[in-house]
């Protein structure tokens, strides 16, 4: 998907077409993976999409007076489906489930960045994470809705070429090229929306740290033997519906990137003599993230709505922390999207939506360490994804 950092920027086709502004502003039963809250304000339905993401993204070195480009496009498409269901149970409660992809990170190098310094082969990694989320939305008075949703969440990890940070490792053998492990984990996310009037509608949302089992084949790698939970969220939107046309809705959230150590540690500890895969070892050293969204709908008909947004998130990654990012370029700061919905009949919809990240580079400054000869590494990301999605209302 459209990332903030590596967590997807939208959940759902609908929600993709604005640019992920939905805490507030539910359009369909992917509402669970923003706000669980959101259940009792969708219709009965199923619903289904796919998302084409195209990423390009690439790393430059700049060193000695030269600069080598290095193209980490080796995989250049992904499809990632999403699933979601609703279903009123009486007028005050609704329950249902999602199953989701949270973004993730992929980096593939024909040409290895790190061959100067003495690794060989092919290099990259290969972040995927997906929840299944079973939920509940209740309404204790009226215009007040809460919803709990379980997160359950599995992720899979590969590396390859990085060999040569072994050296560097409290465990030298489980640093890379063995091949995809996967881990799960469970957490919780809560949810609350309020209606105030007919037109006003505003929504919070938390989402625990996902805690998941450590990937022992790199627990050289990660900090904390291989440690790599899903960092905690939380979030406030709102949606103001001025006529029957319009929608408008806004969205405050943030991501705690580094409250996990192997993501939010800095790696200037791994110079200063602390181990990869130590208790609060080393890691990508990516900062706590807010992302700002706002997004619209616009009701053309009885059957056609049009959608658009812009969302924007603070840079994750410190311009000191690039080197070791040259694996997880995850850059981008802004994104544009459209979508719009054909109501086939009064059950059926075609959904579509295409987002585009622009391309944002970062430039290292003081980023290669002089254990590696010094100068600078730079990163550089942009993203598109074009979705398809079928929703039927029962």
């Amino acid at each position: 998907m459209a990332t903030n950092g590596y967590f997807a920027a939208s959940y759902g086709i609908k929600a993709d077409g604005v640019a992920g502004a939905a805490i507030a502003f539910p359009q369909d039963s992917l509402a669970i993976a923003t706000n669980p809250a959101g259940l009792l304000d969708v219709a009965d339905s199923f619903d289904v999409g796919l998302d084409v993401f195209v990423p390009r993204r690439s790393a430059t070195l700049v060193q000695g007076g030269t600069e080598t480009e290095f193209d980490a496009n080796g995989v250049s498409t992904f499809y990632i489906p999403n699933i979601g269901f609703a279903h009123r149970l009486g007028s005050d409660i609704a329950v249902g489930v999602a199953v989701y992809g949270n973004g993730g990170l992929d980096t593939d190098y024909s040409t290895n960045p790190f061959g100067r310094f003495g690794a060989s082969g092919e290099a990259g990694v290969d972040l995927e994470q997906a929840f299944l989320a079973p939920a509940v939305a209740y309404r204790p008075g009226a215009g007040q809705t809460l919803g709990l949703a379980v997160n359950i969440g599995y992720q899979r990890f590969k590396a390859k070429g990085i060999g040569l940070f072994g050296a560097f490792s409290s465990d030298p053998g489980a640093v890379s090229n063995h091949g995809y492990e996967g881990s799960t984990g469970a957490g919780v996310h809560l949810g609350w929306s309020g209606h105030f009037g007919p037109y006003v509608t505003l929504g919070a949302t938390w989402q625990s740290k996902t805690s998941m089992q450590r990937f022992r084949d790199y627990e050289g790698l990660f900090a904390d033997h291989g440690g790599f939970d899903v960092p905690s969220t939380y979030g406030v939107g709102i949606a103001v519906t001025p006529d029957s046309h319009w929608t408008v809705a806004f969205d405050w959230q943030k991501i705690d990137y580094a409250d996990v150590p192997s993501v939010g540690d800095s790696i200037a500890s791994l110079f200063a003599g602390v181990p990869l895969g130590a208790e609060d070892g080393p890691g990508f050293g990516w900062r706590n993230v807010s992302v700002f969204k706002l997004g619209a709908v616009y009701r053309i008909s009885d059957q056609f709505s049009a959608r658009a947004g812009i969302s924007s998130n603070h840079q994750p990654i410190p311009a000191s922390q690039t080197f070791f990012n040259i694996l997880a370029p995850g850059v981008v700061e802004t994104h544009v999207s459209v979508g719009g919905t054909w109501d086939l009949d009064t059950a059926n919809s075609l959904n579509v939506s295409y987002q585009h990240a622009f391309q944002k580079t970062i430039n290292g400054s003081g980023s290669i360490p002089t254990a590696f000869g010094g100068g600078e590494a730079n990163l550089s990301l942009a993203e598109d994804v074009v979705g398809f999605g079928y929703s039927h209302r029962f």
